[in-house]
């Protein structure tokens, strides 16, 4: 009878069982980002959320969110860089037009990408300007070169960058300046080694948007001549000017003529006495910063 029950049992039961579903593992999920941004970043980013004992554990990281990565070390950071060999976007920063490379020990100006409009590249070790550095990017509007070692610009390397309009070439070791192109607000030579014999007569007559110039702490033995009417900011301070003429910011012939746009000249520093020179200040509104006794 007991036989009987058991039997009746497993024939009732059995069939409502079934068998457990094999165990599903949940296949990775892979991201594809667009081409423009940088995985590394991405990696990077995820992987400063971690305790860093997660990090050092190898390469296989599991996220909090289910995100699973796989990078290799070279991906996780990019970090600065002085290889002069990498392409000027990886060499430099390259963001919205502007192109920053600064402190990076380059030798000479990197090829730019079409339609850079600023280009940052002070602190570095140029020592020469090429004609070729410009002569596909035409739409620069500002250039600094400030503390490198510039000895040398070809004629002509600025004169198809018809929008520039402010040049910083300070702390370099310029003994003449070049061509300037026609559309600068500013221009920064200070701390070169200027003499007036390296400036031409015309250099700054043309130039009929420029509102500041300077020029401190050069050679010079006189003031630039033909200096543009457009002129509000004129530092000349610690050169070696001796001589100041009627004609240098006046017009000897014109006794009536102002320049109501000059606001600023400095001069102190220089071997010259400017209170012998008071008619040559007669056309400024105020008097140029200097020694008068």
């Amino acid at each position: 009878m007991k036989t009987l029950q058991a039997t009746f049992f497993l024939v009732a039961f059995v069939p409502l069982v079934k068998p457990a579903p094999p165990i599903q593992q949940d296949s990775p999920k892979f991201y594809e980002y667009d081409t423009d941004i940088a995985t590394g970043n991405l990696i990077q980013q995820d992987y400063e959320m971690l305790p860093n004992d997660a990090i050092k554990d190898g390469t296989n990281v599991s996220l909090d969110t289910g995100l699973s990565l796989q990078a290799d070390d070279s991906e996780l950071s990019a970090r600065p860089t002085k290889d002069t060999n990498l392409p000027t976007c990886l060499l430099c920063v390259c963001l919205s037009g502007s192109v920053y490379c600064e402190e990076i020990d380059i030798e000479a100006v990197p090829p730019l990408p079409k339609e850079t409009a600023y280009l940052y590249a002070r602190f570095n070790k140029i020592k020469r300007i090429a004609v070729s550095d410009f002569a596909d990017i035409t739409t620069l509007r500002r250039i600094d070169f400030s503390g490198n070692m510039i000895e040398e610009i070809e004629d002509g390397a600025f004169s198809k960058l018809l929008l520039l309009e402010e040049l910083s070439l300070a702390e370099n070791r310029l003994v003449k300046l070049p061509v300037l192109p026609p559309k600068l607000t500013t221009f920064n030579a200070n701390q070169n080694r200027i003499k007036s014999r390296g400036i031409k007569n015309n250099a700054f007559k043309k130039l009929t948007n420029l509102a500041y110039l300077y020029l401190g702490h050069n050679a010079l033995e006189s003031v630039p001549l033909n200096l543009p009417e457009s002129l509000r900011i004129l530092h000349l301070q610690h050169n070696n000017i001796t001589t100041i003429t009627d004609d240098t910011f006046c017009k000897s012939n014109n006794t009536r003529y102002i320049r109501t746009r000059m606001d600023e000249i400095r001069m102190e520093g220089n071997p010259i006495l400017l209170a012998k020179h008071v008619n040559a200040f007669s056309c400024l509104r105020t008097l140029p910063v200097g020694t008068y006794y």
